[in-house]
């Protein structure tokens, strides 16, 4: 049997119990005021039964911390206390010490019933129903002690110590009632890629270029003296060449260079939206059929 937590077992126990919460109230005897202590911790099984309440004994015992079986306790929210049902001083200095290091095995469970197992001077388990002014007198006859069986390990449960263990079911019945919520969660998927590259095109470029071309231009003109006689030395008769011009033109000279005209960056952005999607979820609702009967719903 393995015990945990009830933090650890369900952290949101408090909704549960309407927000209340059984840590931190005051642990008092039997029919008196007097303190011994607090609970720090519940401790439930594997199904969430309620099986012990850790209470430290600061008011009785300095830094000793105990187990008390839920049998042997009667919890009262409108005092915000815990009743403790045949627990004496003489008790709890016999319990052995609760560790939260240690292991709660059989044998550690074994010393803490074996102590409440003890006969006392209590009266009977009250029910958690019952008011405080209800509980019988300190002077009310003990009971007479019967004999008390033995348990092995191996077929020992809790059901079989009622006095240690059990509530009145008949007057603390529990129903659970369940319902259904959306739980929204988000995965990944892909949808596609973006492949990118790059090819080559072509196309035909037009430049002008300004080019110069030589040409001859032979021009005759009548010279202001023309008809003017000249001497013989000047008259210079010659055949054959008298001259020489050279003429040149330009061509266009046209080479390719490269050069760099944009750069393109690739990157990914998350656009956000809110997604709405909508499930049926059921609850469980009471019912009551009590006839004729009162019933007080709290």
């Amino acid at each position: 049997m393995v015990l945990y937590k009830l933090a650890d077992f369900e952290p949101n126990y408090r909704d549960s119990f309407e927000g209340q919460d059984i840590n931190g109230l005051g642990v008092y005897t039997q029919g008196s005021d007097e303190k011994i202590g607090s609970v720090t911790d519940v401790l439930v099984d594997e199904e969430g039964h309620f099986r012990y309440l850790v209470v430290d004994l600061g008011f009785w015992i300095f830094g000793k911390k105990v187990l008390l079986p839920i049998g042997r306790a009667r919890i009262d929210y409108n005092v915000e206390r815990v009743y403790t049902i045949g627990l004496n001083r003489q008790q709890a200095e016999s319990l052995p010490e609760f560790n939260e290091r240690q292991t709660l095995d059989y044998d550690y469970e074994e010393r803490v019933r074996g102590v409440y197992r003890q006969p006392t001077d209590y009266t009977l388990p009250v029910e958690a129903s019952t008011p405080v002014d209800a509980l019988a007198p300190l002077d009310t006859p003990t009971p007479t002690p019967t004999p008390t069986p033995t348990y092995t390990r191996d077929d020992y449960n809790y059901e079989r110590e009622p006095s240690l263990f059990g509530l009145n079911e008949q007057e603390n019945q529990t129903l659970k009632l369940y319902e259904e919520r959306l739980i929204a969660s988000k995965r990944r998927q892909k949808t596609g890629e973006v492949s990118i590259g790059k090819h080559v095109e072509t196309d035909t470029a037009r430049i002008a270029i300004p080019i110069e071309r030589e040409r001859v231009v032979i021009e005759r003109v009548t010279p202001a003296d023309a008809g003017t006689a000249v001497s013989a030395r000047e008259a210079d008769f010659r055949e054959g060449e008298v001259a020489r011009i050279e003429i040149h033109e330009e061509t266009p000279d046209v080479r390719k260079e490269a050069f760099l005209r944009e750069e393109v960056r690739v990157r990914k952005v998350v656009d956000q939206e809110t997604v709405e999607t909508q499930e049926t979820v059921r609850r469980e609702e009471l019912d009551v059929n009590s006839g004729n009967l009162p019933i007080e719903e709290r």
